[in-house]
C-alpha cells in the first residue's frame, strides 16, 4: 500500500480521488437510468420483464416473478445447516439493537387548554433491495428487513436479482423469511427500483426504498427520490483506521482488506502518526493479499483507492477522519473510547483492537447499511426511523386561542397573508 505523508494538499488531493466515487460522478450512467425508471414507470411489466430477462435471467414473467412458498421451503432444504443457526443467532442481536431505536408517540398539555404532540407512523408499505452479483449477502436482508418489521411495517417487499436459471440463492431466501419479510421478487437493477417505486402489474408500488446496490441501483434510486423515499444514495464500501503506534499491523492489515475485497472502488485508509507502523502495516497487507481468493479485486482497490496517511499529530489524524467521514471507521489507539468522542463524521464507528469491523457486518447488531463517500457528515445508518413517519399534533382550545389570537393576526398581516389572519379573526368577531 502506497505510505503518504499528510498534509494540507495530500489530504486535498485523496478527497477529491475519493469523491470521484461518487454516484453523483456517473453521469454517463444517468441517462440509461434515467431510461430504465421512465419505461418501467410507464410500461409496468413489460419493461420490468424485459429488462430483468436482458439483464439477469431470461425466464421471467407475471407466473415467476414472486418467490413462492415451495421456493422458500426448497431454499431450506438447501440451505448449510450452521448458516441457518448462525443467521437465527445474529438476528437476535440485530432485533435487541434496533428493538432500542423504538419511538413512541408524544402529547404534552397545559392547563388553558392547549395539545401539542408528535405521531410516529409506521409506513404502510417498505421496499427492501438485496445486491446480487459479485457476492451474496443473506447480511443484508437481516439489516434491511429488521428495522422495518420492528417499525410495524405492514407490508415488506423484497427485491433481489435471481440467477440465470430463475432461482434466488436459497441463504438470501431464507434469511428473507427469518427477517419477516412478506414478499420477495427475483428483481434486481435500476428496473427493481423503478418497479417498486411507482409499481407495476405484479409489483405493488412501497412508501419507501432502503439497501444497497450497484451504481444502476443508486442512480435509479437517486431519480425516484421524492416519489418515494430512500434512505441514502450508496457509493462503494469504504473503511477507515485511526491507529497509533500500540496497534497490532497485521491485524491493521487485515481489517484494511476486509473491506476492499468488495469491489475494485472500494476504498481502504489508515491515518496514523507511527510511520513505523504505517511500514510494518503495508508489509502485512502484500503478504494477505497473495492469501486471499478475491486478491485481484483487493490489488485493484488498493491500487486505486488504497492509502497510508501519515500525520504529525493526533489532532492533525482526528481532522482527516472527519474529513474523509468514512462509512466504517476503526479507531485502534491507546484510549480509543476518548478518541471516539472527538469523532463528528462517520457511519460505524468500531473502538478496540478486537473489534474489527466483519463484526458489525454480520453480527453484533448495529446496522450495515451505512452513509459513504462523505455523506457520513449528515446521513445515519439504517435504523427503525426509516421506516416510519412523524405528524405534529396541534389542539388549542377557545380560551387558549384568544390569548394569541392578536399575535397570530400580527404576524400574517406583516407576511401580507390577509387570509391567514381573517382565519384567526373571524372567531373573535
Amino acid at each position: 500500500m502506497r505510505i503518504i505523508r499528510l498534509d494540507g494538499q495530500s489530504r486535498k488531493n485523496i478527497l477529491d480521488e475519493l469523491l470521484k466515487r461518487s454516484p453523483n460522478n456517473y453521469e454517463q450512467y444517468s441517462e440509461t437510468v434515467a431510461g430504465i425508471v421512465e419505461r418501467v414507470r410507464t410500461e409496468g411489466d413489460a419493461a420490468l420483464f424485459e429488462y430483468t430477462n436482458r439483464f439477469d435471467c431470461g425466464t421471467i414473467d407475471a407466473s415467476n416473478v414472486r418467490v413462492t412458498a415451495e421456493e422458500i421451503q426448497e431454499a431450506y432444504g438447501k440451505i448449510d445447516r450452521r448458516l441457518l443457526e448462525t443467521i437465527r443467532k445474529a438476528l437476535v442481536n440485530i432485533r435487541a439493537y434496533h428493538e432500542k431505536q423504538k419511538r413512541c408517540s408524544w402529547f404534552d398539555t397545559t392547563p388553558d387548554g392547549t395539545m401539542l404532540g408528535q405521531k410516529v407512523t409506521p409506513l404502510q408499505a417498505a421496499g427492501v433491495y438485496v445486491p446480487g452479483g459479485k457476492a451474496v449477502y443473506p447480511s443484508s436482508v437481516l439489516m434491511n428487513i429488521v428495522p422495518a418489521r420492528i417499525a410495524g411495517v405492514e407490508r415488506i417487499v423484497m427485491a433481489t436479482p435471481c440467477s440465470r436459471e430463475g432461482k434466488v440463492n436459497p441463504a438470501v431466501l431464507a434469511a428473507a423469511k427469518e427477517a419477516g419479510a412478506d414478499e420477495i421478487y427475483k428483481i434486481g437493477g435500476a428496473q427493481a427500483i423503478a418497479a417498486m417505486a411507482f409499481g407495476t402489474q405484479s409489483i405493488p408500488r412501497v412508501d419507501k426504498i432502503t439497501g444497497p446496490g450497484n451504481i444502476f441501483v443508486a442512480l435509479a434510486k437517486k431519480a425516484v427520490s421524492g416519489c418515494v423515499g430512500i434512505d441514502s444514495i450508496a457509493g462503494p464500501s469504504e473503511i477507515l483506521i485511526l491507529a497509533d503506534e500500540g496497534a497490532n499491523p497485521r491485524y491493521v492489515a487485515a481489517d484494511l482488506l476486509s473491506q476492499a475485497e468488495h469491489d475494485e472502488l472500494a476504498s481502504a485508509i489508515l491515518v496514523t502518526t507511527s510511520q513505523e507502523l504505517a511500514k510494518r502495516v503495508s508489509a502485512e497487507a502484500e503478504r494477505f493479499v497473495e492469501e486471499l481468493s478475491r486478491r485481484e479485486i483487493i490489488r485493484k482497490s488498493l491500487d486505486n483507492y488504497g492509502y497510508i496517511l501519515v500525520a504529525d499529530t493526533k489532532e492533525e489524524a482526528l481532522e482527516t477522519v472527519n474529513l474523509i467521514a468514512s462509512e466504517h471507521l476503526e479507531i485502534v489507539t491507546k484510549n480509543p473510547f476518548e478518541d471516539m468522542m472527538k469523532v463528528r463524521n462517520a457511519g460505524a464507528i468500531f473502538l478496540g483492537e478486537h473489534s474489527s469491523e466483519p463484526l458489525g457486518d454480520y453480527f453484533a447488531g448495529p446496522n450495515h447499511i451505512l452513509p459513504t463517500n462523505g455523506t457520513a457528515r449528515f446521513f445515519s445508518p439504517v435504523s427503525v426511523d426509516d421506516f416510519v413517519k412523524k405528524s405534529s399534533i396541534i389542539y388549542y382550545s377557545r380560551e387558549a386561542l384568544e390569548k394569541v389570537h392578536g399575535e397570530i393576526e400580527y404576524f400574517a398581516e406583516q407576511e401580507q397573508l390577509t387570509a391567514h389572519a381573517n382565519s384567526i379573526r373571524v372567531r373573535f368577531e
